[in-house]
């Protein structure tokens, strides 16, 4: 019933970004270095934001089913 999604280009895109993140670790600039960290965090921050919001609509989409059954 349900479909699963491709995920394919985000999963590429997400290991260009650390791979490119690992590199910028070993700059010589101590900036650049805590960019890397402040990224990694921030990315880490939006995949636990996106989790709670697929979780939000999950619930809302169980609730409206229910609702609808009602009627």
């Amino acid at each position: 019933m349900f479909i699963k999604e491709d995920n394919t280009y985000n999963d590429i895109r997400e290991r260009s970004l650390m791979q490119w993140l690992s590199e910028m670790e070993q700059h010589e600039d101590i900036a650049v270095r805590g960019g890397v960290k402040l990224c990694r965090e921030y990315m880490e921050h939006l995949k636990m934001q996106n989790d709670n919001l697929k979780h939000e609509i999950g619930l809302k989409n169980e609730y409206l089913r229910k609702m609808s059954k009602r009627k």
